[in-house]
């Protein structure tokens, strides 16, 4: 697991028939998405496009209580293929595309944490590579999850920026739109070709704190 990005914004249903030409089969799915949340991912059918409701952070097929995607929410590409909670999925080639209006990092140049946002500069939106898993209950039931896969930001000039002082720098992979088919149909030397740094001019990024929790009215 990468503890990188653990919240985003999913793109709603709308702007997924518009950008994307697929429906994902419900609309009931949060606006601000954290690791166990249900949101849409976009995977490949058959040479086609569909949009599946799956949970953020990857539920390897072995898992016993479907936990893991407490630590699966982010993959390392440098070692995808070889961690035991990712590398049936990549060797799969089970790829997929996580549409997102925005995804959250934590700024410290103030001195302490600010979350900021990072989102398209044209208002598109973005599309990020990932994984798809099932994963079948003890009850039988099947349940679909996804990863996003990351890479290396040190010398990035904007993903650079986030994390803690010290940290390794770590960036999610941007593909750019043209790109989504290209990425749903890759064999593994494609994929992995794939996973590079985006143009920082494809995106904006500015403090996005987290609303004041209400404060409940006293009994």
């Amino acid at each position: 697991m990468d503890p990188m990005c653990a919240n985003y914004a999913p793109t709603r249903p709308d702007r997924l028939r518009a950008v994307f030409g697929v429906s994902p089969e419900r609309d009931d799915y949060v606006d601000d998405s954290y690791p166990g949340h249900v949101a849409p991912v976009i995977v490949g059918a058959g040479g086609a496009r569909r949009a599946e409701l799956a949970v953020f952070g990857l539920i390897p097929p072995w898992s016993r209580d479907s936990r893991n995607f407490r630590q699966c929410y982010n993959a390392r590409s440098e070692t995808v293929g070889e961690k035991p909670s990712f590398r049936h999925a990549w060797k799969s080639r089970q790829w997929c595309a996580v549409p997102a209006d925005g995804f959250y990092e934590p700024n410290y140049e103030t001195g302490k944490a600010v979350r900021w946002r990072i989102e398209s500069a044209d208002d598109e939106p973005l599309v990020i590579a990932g994984l798809w898993e099932r994963w079948r209950a003890p009850t039988g039931q099947w349940s679909t999850s996804f990863t996003m896969l990351t890479i290396n930001a040190d010398a990035h000039p904007l993903m650079s920026r986030f994390h803690a002082p010290g940290d390794e720098k770590r960036s999610l992979v941007l593909l750019e739109p043209s790109q989504l088919d290209q990425w749903l149909q890759a064999d593994l030397e494609q994929a992995q070709q794939m996973l590079r740094p985006f143009d920082p001019a494809a995106v904006r990024c500015f403090p996005a704190p987290r609303p004041p929790r209400a404060v409940k009215p006293k009994a």
